[in-house]
């Protein structure tokens, strides 16, 4: 089992790259999971190879012993408890933890949600607040239960939603933000410093997992409404729209606008079938 120079033994689980960047700053900081649990290697690209997450490419990159169960079965557990680690970690790990995964570890599993819990519960927490037209969010480190993002809260820390902020570049915030502040409780949660405070769920809201469909706007439709989903859904799934062409209705996706003394316009797009062109010479074609 490798050793850090804080002397907790953890496990990690996380997969994609907000997690991954979390294990950086956790690993500057001198936190050094004994194991990685990751999703399995999946098909990306156009030839649709597999894949290893950005976490597993980490952890071969730090010589960490990294698992990828399908789910968290028997043997999987078996492994975990073989380790006698005293804390877990759970950053966007992607599949569902169960009650006896989470009954392990001596200080249980930690976990960062990107909301100030119990606000956001839920898939989108990013996205829900730029939806909403947040001027605030934050990111809430919480003890995990069975029921998702219900567990008492460790730590948390506010942090503000810039005019133009968009969901990649708020994630990259929260990660950073989160990994700190992760890093900086550890020592004080397993050491019993710190108390966690139950969740006030009567003032819960929730957020659902997003799809493609979500990204359709109304070019001529609430201009606010319109910003707030281009922020949101920026690269990805992104917002677009459909137009007449001829007997045909084509798919137009929205690039790039901008949202000035209440107006929202749009600045370039990809028609259906060809390349980035801006909105204005789409409109006269």
């Amino acid at each position: 089992m490798q050793k850090n120079n804080k002397g907790i033994q953890f496990v990690f689980f996380g997969t994609p790259t907000v997690a991954e960047e979390t294990l950086s700053i956790l690993e500057t900081r001198g936190f050094i999971p004994a194991l990685i649990v990751t999703a399995p290697d999946r098909p990306a690209g156009r030839k649709l190879a597999l894949t290893p997450s950005p976490v597993k490419m980490w952890a071969q990159k730090h010589a960490i012993p990294v698992i990828q169960p399908e789910k968290i079965d028997e043997e999987t557990l078996t492994t975990l408890r073989e380790l006698h680690t005293e804390l877990f970690i759970v950053v966007a790990y992607g599949k569902i933890v169960p009650q006896s995964l989470i009954n392990i570890p001596l200080h249980g599993v930690l976990n960062i949600h990107y909301s100030l819990l119990p606000k956001y519960r839920g898939a989108s927490p990013v996205e829900s607040a730029l939806l909403s037209g947040d001027t605030e969010t934050g990111i809430t480190i919480q003890k995990m239960e069975l029921k998702m993002d219900t567990g008492p809260i460790v730590a948390s820390e506010k942090v503000p939603i810039e005019h133009k902020s968009t969901t990649p570049a708020l994630k990259k915030i929260l990660t950073t933000v989160g990994g700190e502040l992760l890093a900086k409780i550890l020592p004080d949660w397993v050491a019993g410093k710190i108390t966690p405070q139950a969740q006030d769920s009567q003032h819960a809201t929730y957020c659902k997992k997003i799809s493609k469909e979500d990204g359709l706007i109304d070019p001529s439709g609430d201009p606010i409404i319109n910003w707030n989903k281009y922020r949101a859904y920026f690269g990805w799934p992104g917002v677009y729209f459909f137009v007449e062409r001829g007997d045909k209705k084509i798919r137009v996706i929205v690039t790039k606008a901008e949202f000035k003394d209440g107006v929202f316009t749009i600045l370039k797009v990809i028609p259906e079938g060809k390349k980035e062109m801006s909105f204005a010479d789409f409109s006269r074609a």
